[in-house]
Parts: C-alpha cells; structure tokens; sequence
C-alpha cells in the first residue's frame, strides 16, 4: 500500500501561492520606483520660491489677506454656523451661501451663480446632469479630467473631441455631427462645446471669440452652448481678475462659466455662473 503524499501547505512560500494584498501593492510600488514615476509628499521650507503651485497672486502669504480673513470670522455673530451640517436642500443653506452666489453672479455679469465644494465637483456635477439624451458633446482634446469624468457619468449622446484650439477642428467636429443627423442643424439637438478659457499645462489662451463664429454659422438656431472652464483665469485676466470671457466681452454668449477659489483666491471650492438657469426656476 502506497502512502499518499502530504498536500503541499499554503504557507510552504510555493510560487503558486496567492498573493496577498500587501504583496500586490508592495509589486506595483517597486514598478513605479523602477520607471522613476512614485511620487511622494513633500514639504518644502518656507524660504522656497513658488515657481509651480495654483497661488497666482500669493494671497496665500499675504498678512493683508490673512488679517481680512480673520477679522470677517471673528465679526461673526455667535449663531453663525461655521458649518453647514448637512445638504442645502435639507437644512445647510445659509443666508451668506445665497449672499456670495448673489455676490459671484454680479461680479461675473450673470443672472445666477452656484457654489460647489471645488472646481473638479462642478464639472462633474453639471456635465454629468446637464446634457441629455440625443444632444452632442464636443470638447477640447486637452480639455480637465475632471470634466472626462462628467462626460462619463452623463447621459448625453455623442461626445467627440476636436484639436486643441482649433477652430478649423471644432468645424469639422461638429459638420461631422451635422452630416450624422440633420437634426443638430435644425436646432432639435442641442451641441455642448467644451472648452478652458486658459490651459494650465502650456497656459495657452483659447480662441474663444473664433470658437463663436464657428457655432453661430452652423448652428444658427441657438442650440450651440459654451462651456467655459476659467479654473486658471480666475482672479488673473479680465477686469478685476473676472476672467477670461469678461475680457473679451462676450460673456452673454457663454451658457457655463466655471471658476474656482483654489487657486489664485487662495481658498477653497468652486463655482459657476450659468447664463440661462434663472429662467428654469419655478415661482413659489
């Protein structure tokens, strides 16, 4: 009679074993270490020169800056929540959240303004809710991720991208629309046209007023709309750092604006002046 053999054990270090969570991560650090592409949090001494973050205008070290701020927090009356502590359409809203989207609506020559928690939560919000079945994206090859993960998320129709500031690739992105369904031209279909106003990476300026004529040739319906990411302009061009869109004068064509506070207004959260929202609102 022949013994059996002893089944090998799972902690014998046996190649086949399988491979714990540790292990698996432990495998794509040392892959990340070996092309030179892990990256690490640093803290650098106060005595740096900035030559790479978002804070344009260095409000984030002005004692000036710090001092207002302070002075605005402590002037607060006791009852004021310094939180919201839930969602604005249960018991978060506030009387001073209405007060700065009255105030970001004035300052940035619109009807409405939204507050959002950054830049990113406003891109993904509205691309994501906003278009809708059967209408067209057309967006900028280098245009955020933030707003590739809006378009993932939405429900609109086709998405087709164009090259980077490229007039002549908007045109031919959306005749190639066009030529797919006729209705786009007869103003049934509505075209969303992604933009930034600014491109972080080369800090090359969109040609937005050539972008319109573009839209209004072939689409002389008014179902084009401008979705303009000012993330990068904000607080830097136009009149009182308004922007890029308000510089050119050519904010009535624009349907989204979408600015942030977290970057050169040395804060935090985001926001949007929307041309058209006011009329969607439903009398009490």
């Amino acid at each position: 009679m022949v013994a059996s053999q002893p089944k090998p054990s799972s902690t014998s270090g046996s190649s086949s074993a399988p491979k714990t969570l540790i292990d698996t991560l432990s495998a794509t650090l040392s892959r990340r270490e070996a092309k030179s592409a892990r990256r690490r949090l640093t803290v650098l001494p106060r005595t740096a020169v900035d030559f790479s973050s978002n804070d344009f205008l260095s409000l984030s070290t002005s004692s000036a800056y710090r001092e207002r701020f302070l002075a605005l927090l402590n002037n607060t009356p006791p009852s004021f929540p310094l939180a919201s502590g839930g969602s604005r359409l249960l018991d978060g809203n506030s009387a001073y959240a209405e007060e700065l989207e009255n105030f970001v609506a004035e300052f940035h020559q619109a009807p409405t303004a939204l507050l959002f928690n950054s830049g990113y939560d406003a891109n993904v919000g509205v691309l994501s809710s906003i278009p809708q079945p059967g209408d067209v994206i057309l967006y900028d090859e280098l245009i955020h991720a933030s707003a590739h993960e809006g378009m993932r998320l939405s429900r609109a129709g086709p998405r087709k991208m164009f090259a980077h500031s490229s007039p002549i690739g908007l045109r031919e992105a959306l005749q190639s629309q066009i030529a797919e369904d006729p209705a786009i031209a007869e103003g049934a279909r509505n075209v969303f046209v992604l933009i930034e106003s600014i491109y972080s990476m080369d800090g090359d300026v969109a040609p937005i007023k050539e972008f319109i004529a573009v839209v209004d040739e072939l689409l002389p319906h008014g179902n084009g709309y401008f979705y303009v990411d000012e993330a990068h302009a904000t607080g830097v061009f136009g009149p009182r750092g308004a922007g890029v869109v308000q510089e050119l004068g050519v904010q009535d064509r624009m349907f989204i604006r979408v600015h942030t506070f977290g970057k050169a207004l040395a804060s935090h959260g985001g926001m949007l002046s929307c041309l058209v929202c006011s009329a969607l609102e439903i009398p009490d």
